[in-house]
C-alpha cells in the first residue's frame, strides 16, 4: 500500500476531484477549478520530484484529473492508475511533454494537455543570453575577477567572439527558435542558417526586411539560408541553438560525430530537451577543444549532469531557468504573497482551463497557440480545452468558436 502524502484541500465538497502534484503560484487557477465544482488537492510534500509511488498515492481511488510536472515520469503505470480512478485528463505544466508516454495515455483514454504559446520569448531570451555569455566568456571572466586574479588590463585577457557578421544556426525554427533567431539577427547583425522540416516564411521575410534596412543605411545586409539538413547547420554556423522536438531523429543529435563536424570555436546552446545532447561526448569535446563553448539550460539526466561537465570552464550550465522570468506587471495586481512569476501564472491558468474543459466534456480549442482568451481575468475562459496533444488519437471534437 502506497504511503500517504501530505495535501492541501480546496473546496472539499466539490463534485470533481483534481490533484496537483505541486503547489503553484497565484490563485486564479484554483478559483477556476472551484468555479467548476472541483475539489482541488495540492501536494505539499517537501520533495522536489515526486516518485511514481507518491503520485499513485495522490491519485487514490477516485480522481478526475491531474496537474503534473515535467520532472515526473508519466507512463503506463501512472496512466493505468489514473484511468482506474476514473481520470479523464492529465495536464503537463510545460510546453514539451517528453516525460509523457502519449501512447500509454491513448491506451487508457486519458487526454494529455500541455501549455504551448506562453514560453516563447522567455526561452528565446535565455538562449540569447547564454549565446552572448559564451561568446564573450562572461562567466569565466566573472570567476576570474571574484578570485582576485585581475592585476590589470591585458590585450589578450579573455578574448571572445564578436557576434556581428558571424552566422547563427537554428535547428528547429518553430515559435521559440524563430524568436531566438530574430533576437540574434537584429540584436547582433548576424546572418542566419536554419533547419526545419517546414519553411519558416515569416522568419525569412523578417531577415530579408532587416537586411534591406541595413543596406539602405549603408551597412552590410544580413542574409538567411534554409539548410537541407541539420548537419549543414552544424558545419556552417558559428553559434548554434537547438530548438527541436525530442524524438528518435533528434535523440543525441549532438554526439561525437556531429561535434567533430562543427567549427573549433563554435558555440552550442541548448534550451530545448536535455537528451538532444550526448553529454559524455560533449565533455570530451570540451576538453579537447578549449575554445569550443557551450551553454546548457537542460540536461540529459536532469537534475544531474554527466561527470566532468560542471568542471569545464568553457561550459555555462544553469538549472532549467528558461521559464523563470519575472515580468513587470501592470495588468495584474498581486498581494505580497501572490507576487509570483507572471509567466507561471499564465501557465497554471491555462492548465486549469484545460482540466475543467476536459472534465466538463468541452471540445478542443481550435488554436492551441492562441491562449490569450484563457488568461483574461476579467472574463470567463472559453468553453473549450486549450491544448490536448492527443486530441486526434482520442477522437475529440474541435471547437468552432
Amino acid at each position: 500500500m502506497a504511503k500517504p502524502v501530505s495535501i492541501e484541500v480546496w473546496n472539499p465538497n466539490g463534485k470533481y476531484r483534481v490533484v496537483s502534484t505541486k503547489s503553484m503560484p497565484g490563485t486564479r487557477w484554483i478559483n477556476l477549478l472551484i468555479e467548476q465544482d472541483c475539489r482541488l488537492e495540492i501536494c505539499t510534500e517537501k520533495k522536489t520530484i515526486l516518485s511514481v509511488e507518491d503520485i499513485i498515492a495522490l491519485i487514490g481511488d477516485k480522481c478526475d484529473g491531474v496537474i503534473g510536472q515535467l520532472t515526473e515520469d508519466w507512463g503506463e503505470t501512472l496512466f493505468a492508475a489514473l484511468s482506474k480512478a476514473g481520470g479523464k485528463a492529465f495536464s503537463n505544466m510545460a510546453v514539451g511533454y517528453n516525460n509523457v508516454d502519449v501512447n500509454a495515455a491513448n491506451k487508457y483514454g486519458v487526454a494529455v494537455g500541455n501549455t504551448p504559446g506562453v514560453l516563447t520569448e522567455t526561452t528565446a531570451e535565455l538562449a540569447a543570453s547564454l549565446s552572448l555569455a559564451a561568446a564573450r566568456r562572461i562567466v569565466e571572466a566573472d570567476g576570474f575577477m571574484r578570485a582576485g586574479l585581475y592585476d590589470g588590463w591585458l590585450p589578450h585577457l579573455f578574448v571572445g567572439n564578436l557576434l556581428k557578421g558571424q552566422t547563427v544556426g537554428v535547428i528547429g525554427a518553430g515559435r521559440i527558435g524563430s524568436a531566438y533567431a530574430r533576437m540574434m539577427v537584429e540584436g547582433f547583425k548576424m546572418n542566419l542558417i536554419y533547419f526545419d522540416l517546414y519553411q519558416s516564411t515569416r522568419l525569412e521575410k523578417f531577415v530579408t526586411a532587416y537586411g534591406q534596412f541595413l543596406k539602405a543605411n549603408g551597412e552590410q545586409p544580413v542574409t538567411w539560408k534554409r539548410a537541407s539538413s541539420m548537419s549543414e547547420v552544424l558545419q556552417e554556423a558559428d553559434v548554434i541553438s537547438l530548438h527541436p522536438v525530442l524524438d528518435k531523429t533528434t535523440y543525441h543529435l549532438i554526439n561525437k560525430e556531429s561535434l567533430a563536424t562543427m567549427k573549433k570555436e563554435a558555440i552550442l546552446i541548448n534550451c530545448s530537451r536535455g537528451p538532444v545532447v550526448d553529454e559524455v561526448a560533449l565533455v570530451e569535446h570540451l576538453k579537447q577543444n578549449p575554445m569550443f563553448r557551450v551553454g546548457l539550460d537542460v540536461f540529459e539526466d536532469e537534475p544531474y549532469m554527466k561527470p566532468g561537465l560542471g568542471e569545464m570552464k568553457n561550459a555555462i550550465v544553469v538549472p532549467h531557468i528558461a521559464s523563470a522570468s519575472k515580468l513587470e506587471v501592470t495588468k495584474y495586481t498581486f498581494t505580497r504573497h501572490q507576487s509570483n512569476l507572471e509567466l507561471i501564472k499564465t501557465l497554471v491558468s491555462q492548465i486549469s482551463s484545460l482540466l475543467q474543459g476536459k472534465i466538463k466534456g468541452y471540445p478542443v480549442w481550435h488554436d492551441p497557440n492562441r491562449v490569450d482568451p484563457f488568461l483574461n481575468e476579467n472574463a470567463p475562459p472559453p468553453a473549450a480545452s486549450p491544448s490536448i496533444v492527443n486530441a486526434k488519437a482520442l477522437g475529440l471534437p474541435v471547437s468552432k468558436l
